[in-house]
């Protein structure tokens, strides 16, 4: 059965896909004829003979460079290890597009994402929750003649950025927002201690404007670790709640 969606982008195809579709495992593969589909019985497998959540095919490059552009590969090592910094190192390429799901890991998907940032949001649901994955490595070859990607290197991986900041804000917001509240209160010190120093040496302020700035940076830095602790205290109700969730959806069949 093939389905149309009005809205254009691949998250949105993706949001539509897990809400219709109702199965005990799903195969997702991009549409570009480069991933094998060989590959994908074995994941399936895998899938359920080890009760897993996600297995990812990890690309190879089956052709050399015109599989898989240079630029799309730093790219990805460099935004795969943000992450693996972030929520845990149990990934290896994290902007595949060749994934199979449990029915638990797909009904308990948030699905926020509109374009090629639901990559991202498939790895970060999976290690934030520490769901069981594992990873395949399958072959990657060129496009068919006549086709070309929509996947700009540049542009999309600064929409990816900006959707592992966005992600980092809102999963981890306690080292988020005192990282800012670090740099804030470096800020701060810098521009006092000059006016600390001739202040010891004379009994004077004569940069009082510099004096007032610092002071403004050490109560936003404070400001930011507030919101930190709060925001934190939010997210861990939430994740408890999507944890909640996805407990109640039934597992894999053995």
């Amino acid at each position: 059965m093939v389905r149309e969606e009005a809205l254009q982008g691949k998250g949105h195809v993706i949001r539509r896909m897990f809400a219709d579709v109702e199965a005990d495992v799903y195969v997702l593969v991009d549409g570009d004829d480069t991933y094998d589909p060989a590959a994908a019985p074995e994941m399936v497998r895998l899938l359920l003979e080890r009760r897993l959540d996600m297995v990812t095919g990890v690309r190879v490059a089956a052709d050399g460079a015109a599989a898989y552009r240079r630029g799309h590969r730093l790219g990805n090592r460099l935004l795969t290890g943000m992450v693996r910094l972030v929520f845990g190192n149990r990934i290896s390429d994290m902007l595949s597009g060749y994934r199979v799901f449990s029915r638990r890991f797909v009904k308990s998907f948030p699905a926020l994402a509109g374009g090629f940032e639901t990559e991202t949001e498939f790895t970060v649901h999976a290690l934030e929750l520490g769901l069981p994955v594992a990873e395949i490595r399958t072959a990657y070859r060129e496009r068919p003649p006549g086709s070309a990607s929509k996947l700009s290197t540049l542009r999309d991986g600064l929409r990816i950025l900006g959707a592992i900041i966005a992600l980092v804000k809102r999963e981890r917001p306690l080292p988020f927002f005192a990282a800012i509240a670090a740099l804030l209160f470096l800020a701060a010190i810098v521009l006092f201690l000059p006016v600390l120093e001739e202040f010891l040496r004379t009994g004077l302020v004569p940069r009082l404007p510099t004096a007032v700035l610092s002071a403004t940076l050490t109560l936003a830095a404070l400001l930011s670790l507030t919101c930190g602790l709060v925001l934190d205290t939010v997210t861990r109700g939430r994740r408890e709640a999507k944890r909640i969730a996805y407990l109640a959806i039934p597992p894999p069949p053995e």
